[in-house]
């Protein structure tokens, strides 16, 4: 079996990492499939989506500059019309957010001399 690039191939899970998914074809090649090319949603967990010994049908992307099969899963599964976006992270309280102001003025004013004339305090010791 060739597996040049664009090829469909199915392989079976050898191992799992937290990087992706390395697969194994009958005529002894090995290929990655990396976690970014899972699924078409952010994959946290890639062990939600496969598990060693389990077969998978991959398409193969290309080969790496080592000569490494480079694969996905995801260009073989139906996109999504709206690919789901990561969630907003919401506003601070008013409190917060008032007391972040102030931080950020005084701040502003200690590293621009602010209200005290553009005087810095001596940072001479005595002895």
């Amino acid at each position: 079996m060739q597996l040049d690039s664009g090829a469909v191939a199915e392989g079976r899970v050898t191992r799992v990492t937290d990087f992706g998914a390395f697969i194994q074809f009958e005529n002894g090649e090995t290929g990655l499939v990396h976690i970014s090319q899972i699924a078409h949603s952010f994959v946290r967990n890639i062990h939600d989506h496969v598990r060693e010994g389990e077969n998978v049908e991959v398409k193969v992307l290309g080969r790496d500059e080592r000569g490494r099969l480079d694969l996905s899963i995801k260009e073989l599964l139906e996109e999504p019309e709206e690919v789901p976006r990561p969630r907003a992270i919401g506003r601070q309280s008013p409190q917060f957010e008032a007391k972040l102001r102030s931080f950020m003025r005084d701040a502003k004013e200690r590293t621009t001399g602010g209200p005290s004339g553009g005087k810095k305090p001596s940072s001479k010791r005595k002895k």
